[in-house]
């Protein structure tokens, strides 16, 4: 087994990143909510400054959407993070080539890690940008290919199982 994980070394430090993202921002809500969500409304304000109508209203919406778009950072850190660890785990047991896990392991640890970047950078974004579709808009490069890096990687996952069940009967 420890040679199995060693072929999968960068999707395992991968993954471990990603659950380190999703255990930091965990401790980062825990210490400091309050400081992030005001540094999101002065910001907010600032970017708001010149078309809002009801500065306050609309300020305090756009920190809701950004803060939101922290946590789904925090959820899909922990559960992409925990997901590909089960997955390279898995692989352990497979029958597959090297290089398939590998590629495989990579894959999942890029897309895991990238999609959950994505989610913070997009809150980060948001109320500097004004808007939360400006926002994943202009980080469509970091979501669309992460998100299909973990797709990929599942059904590759899928793909040896099924191939181990096949040759195994």
């Amino acid at each position: 087994m420890k040679q199995e994980l060693a072929t999968m070394k960068i999707g395992v430090l991968l993954a471990l990143l990603t659950l380190l993202l999703g255990f930091g921002l965990g401790a980062v809500f825990g210490l400091a909510e309050d400081a992030l969500k005001e540094s999101f409304m002065a910001t907010a304000k600032v970017t708001l400054a010149d078309s809002a109508t009801d500065l306050e209203q609309e300020a305090r919406s756009l920190t809701g959407r950004a803060w939101t778009y922290m946590k789904r950072s925090h959820l899909h850190a922990n559960g992409l993070g925990t997901s590909v660890l089960a997955m390279i785990l898995l692989m352990t047991f497979l029958p597959a080539g090297d290089t398939l896990k590998k590629v495989t392991s990579s894959l999942l640890g890029i897309g895991a890690l990238g999609y959950s970047t994505f989610w913070l950078l997009a809150a980060l974004r948001t109320p500097a940008l004004g808007s939360t579709s400006a926002a994943k808009e202009s980080l469509n490069w970091l979501a669309m290919p992460s998100s299909a890096f973990c797709l990929v990687g599942l059904v590759l996952v899928i793909w040896m199982v099924v191939s181990a069940f096949r040759s195994a009967d």
